[in-house]
């Protein structure tokens, strides 16, 4: 099992990002509830943005409200993001 290092609100979206199943999608904002820290969608985003587990991890599998892919922590940036979402079978 992986230790993840980061600090404990990283660490408890990281946790959440690994019961997203393959093929799904949730927004910020559904992960911040996910959480039960509603208000803290921001901050759900910039815990993605710091994740070095990537696509292990998968916060490809996070977009914003509006439909908008955000951004992408792994190699390949957004690019990559809109690669491992198709190979899922999401069309964004």
């Amino acid at each position: 099992m992986l230790k993840l290092k980061g600090t404990c609100f990283q660490v408890k979206v990281w946790n959440y990002l690994k019961t997203i199943p393959k093929g799904k999608i949730k927004t910020y904002k559904q992960v911040a509830i996910g959480i039960k820290n509603p208000k803290s969608a921001r901050a759900v985003a910039n815990a993605c943005a710091k994740n070095p587990y990537a696509p292990k991890i998968p916060c490809h599998r996070v977009i914003r409200s509006d439909g908008g892919l955000g951004g992408y922590s792994g190699r390949g940036g957004i690019k990559q993001k809109l690669r491992l979402l198709r190979s899922e079978k999401i069309m964004i």
